[in-house]
């Protein structure tokens, strides 16, 4: 009796070791399908960063292009700038030069007009003197 008591524990032990057995095999491939869809899942999501990264370098290296490039046009804006600066002093200085000369000019020609005049006031009076000379 005791031993068929035992047996049967045993029969019963092995089956529940067999059941415990095929449910941790079976968790077991259930965890792993899991991990396995985990792992694809975080591959995708790399290969998408991994691509928009490559964009943002890409948009970066174009910005920093751009800016250089807009950097070197405003160099050259400057520098158009101050020979534009440099041409209007010159010719604002050559302006004055010319007034004073024209100043210069218009002096001489009101001396000369006075002389004329002078010359010319002389001439009538001589004359008139010979006139009267003549008369007389």
């Amino acid at each position: 009796g005791a031993r068929n008591s035992l047996n049967n524990q045993l029969g019963e032990l092995e089956g529940r070791l067999a059941d415990a057995e095929a449910a941790a095999m079976k968790g077991g491939k259930s965890a792993m399908a899991k991990l396995e869809m985990k792992i694809r899942e975080l591959e995708a999501e790399l290969g998408s960063t991994q691509s928009r990264s490559g964009e943002a370098a890409k948009a970066f290296q174009r910005a920093e292009r751009k800016a250089k490039e807009l950097a070197f046009a405003q160099g050259e804006d400057r520098k158009n700038q101050d020979r534009m600066s440099e041409l209007a002093a010159k010719l604002q200085m050559k302006i004055k030069t010319y007034k004073q000369q024209i100043e210069e000019a218009e002096e001489i020609a009101a001396l000369n007009l006075a002389k004329f005049r002078k010359a010319q006031q002389d001439l009538e009076e001589t004359e008139e003197r010979a006139k009267l000379a003549m008369v007389l």
